[in-house]
Order: C-alpha cells, then sequence, then structure tokens
C-alpha cells in the first residue's frame, strides 16, 4: 500500500527501530526491494534521487514505482531522495510520490528555512512528507550520489541548537543529519558521532535520517538506531550486489538480458532483506489493510478540507 513517511517513521522513532529507504532506478531494484519487504512483512521507503535521473528519468521511474507501491502488502513509501530544485520536487509531488526531500543543505541557514519551509507547504496540501537536511553529507569518491567531497567534514556537522529551529520554522517530517557519515563506499571506516546523534534525538519531535548508509557496520547500525537514527539510506550495497549477480551468471556470451535478470533481482531482494532484519523493521508493516486510510492519512486530509472550507467561506 502507497503511504507517506510519517506512517512508517513515526512507528519506527515510538519503537527503536529503523526504515530503509532504497533506491529503485530500474525495475530489477524495485522488485528485489519490495519482495523484500514483503517476504520480512517490513515497511519500506524506496524511490530515487535527483542525482540519479540520468539512469532513470522521475517520470519514467514514477511508471513502476506507484503501481508496484498500491499493490504491495506492506506499507510502501515512494520517496524523491536529495531533491535539490524547486522544480524536481514538484514534478514528483504531481506525479504521485508520497514524500519527498528537498536538500538545501549546501545554503545558508536562512536560505535553507525559507525554502524548504515552501516546499514544506506544497508537499502537505499534497497529502505528502517533506524530509530536510541540517548541516550537510558530503560524498565519498566515486558516489552516484553526488560530488561534494569534503576535506574536513566535521565543520559541516548538524548544529544540535540549530535543530529544533530548523524543524519548528519549516514544518518538516524528517531531518537528515550529518554525523560522520557520507555517500557512497567508505574507503576508511567512518566515526560517527553518536552523541551529537542522541542530543539531536532529545532535542527534535520528528524522526532523523541517517544517509550514506552502505558500508557502516552492523554495530553502528544498532547504535545509530538506538541513539534516535529512525530512517537509513541504502543505495551502494544493493547496487553492487546486483552486478556481483549479474557477473556470477554472465559467464559466456551466449547469455542475454533475461539470463540476468532474476539474478540481480533476487541479489537485491537478499541484500534489502538482510538491511531490515539489521534495522529491526522485519515484521512491523502493521495491519492496514490495502485501501483502508491510516489515522495519519485522514488527520491530514481532514486538516485540508477544513482548510478548504476555511477559504470558501471567507470568499
Amino acid at each position: 500500500m502507497l503511504v507517506n513517511m510519517n506512517e512508517v517513521l513515526r512507528p519506527a522513532k515510538k519503537g527503536k527501530y529503523a526504515v530503509g529507504l532504497f533506491n529503485a532506478v530500474n525495475l530489477e531494484l524495485a522488485r528485489g526491494i519490495i519482495a523484500a519487504a514483503e517476504s520480512t512483512r517490513s515497511p519500506v521507503i524506496m524511490g530515487t534521487a535527483e542525482i540519479l535521473l540520468p539512469y532513470g528519468p522521475l517520470e519514467e521511474v514514477s511508471y513502476y514505482l506507484i503501481p508496484m507501491a498500491k499493490k504491495a502488502s506492506v506499507p510502501v513509501v515512494v520517496h524523491l531522495d536529495h531533491g535539490l530544485t524547486y522544480d524536481t520536487c514538484v514534478q514528483a509531488l504531481k506525479l504521485g510520490f508520497s514524500s519527498i526531500m528537498y536538500d538545501c543543505s549546501t545554503d545558508s541557514y536562512e536560505e535553507n528555512v525559507r525554502k524548504v519551509k515552501e516546499m514544506a507547504d506544497i508537499a502537505h496540501s499534497y497529502g505528502a512528507t517533506i524530509e530536510g537536511e541540517l548541516g550537510h553529507v558530503g560524498d565519498n569518491e566515486g558516489s552516484a550520489e553526488g560530488s561534494s567531497h569534503l576535506a574536513d567534514p566535521s565543520k559541516f556537522f548538524t548544529d544540535p541548537k540549530l535543530a529544533k529551529d530548523f524543524v519548528d520554522k519549516t514544518g518538516v517530517d524528517a531531518l537528515a543529519i550529518a554525523v560522520g557519515n557520507a555517500h557512497g563506499a567508505y574507503k576508511l571506516p567512518p566515526k560517527l558521532d553518536f552523541e551529537r546523534i542522541r542530543t539531536i534525538a532529545n532535542t527534535i519531535d520528528v524522526p532523523l535520517v541517517l544517509h550514506g548508509g552502505s558500508g557502516l557496520t552492523d554495530n553502528d547500525f544498532r547504535q545509530a538506531i538506538k541513539d534516535g537514527i529512525s530512517k537509513v539510506n541504502i543505495f551502494t550495497d544493493i547496487n553492487v550486489a546486483a552486478v556481483e549477480a549479474e557477473f556470477k551468471k554472465f559467464s559466456s556470451m551466449d547469455k542475454g538480458l533475461i539470463d540476468l535478470i532474476p539474478a540481480a533481482v533476487e541479489a537485491v531482494k537478499q541484500e534489502s532483506a538482510k538491511k531490515m532484519k539489521l534495522f529491526s523493521s522485519d515484521g512491523k508493516a502493521g495491519n492496514t489493510p490495502s485501501g483502508e486510510m491510516s489515522q495519519d492519512t485522514l488527520e491530514l486530509v481532514t486538516k485540508l478540507v477544513a482548510a478548504e472550507v476555511a477559504k470558501l467561506m471567507n470568499k
């Protein structure tokens, strides 16, 4: 069933587990992710990022992501990760994405607040949720997610003192934080600032997001989730797993694409399921039957209807 981020992250925050975001730039990735979520009975967030659009244009990706989410037997959020422009974020909402991230983290604090607040109002009018970023998560060399290699990442760590102000002013539903994490494959073991995670989690009410999850140790994940992380972004691990499976299958030139597809789907399924179990989201899919409106969605729709009625009465 297609849901927004509040419907999976609020229970995760309360239950001290995390929900994975897995990017799906093609059908094989999407099939593997959904299969993993259904086999583990896990809620899941599935989507793409603006930096990945050259590999799968947003409109084309929406053709399979949204129908697959609606058909799934578990809650599925369709999320635009790291939306970098106003137009891309609005396009995703118009296409039916149930959640977006508007990444203005390289702007000044004031500009980040202004732009994310504007987009939050738009996203909420669609019944969608929005994630913002405070501080800046950099990228390891060769990362598919970007190219902002930071010489000293600690200079861009999220300031706990600003976190509450940012959330209050923007109205974001989730906050991505920079605590020593980075996108892509790590060359050296990262050192996460767990104390910073705990401080921020105790300061704000919305769920926290850890980007750059691929390559962290199992203990890193467990500790980060224990300290307050409710959403973990994964791409490199499933991306590499799919390619490795295809290489193993491609043993001679008489193999075609259809010989490789099942191997890729199964590899993505296995890697995604492993992460879901690690994050303890397995078995947390809930019992909301497909087609029924959740309490969060009902409250949001009620507010939107009340706002429209108020506008009509004031005319």
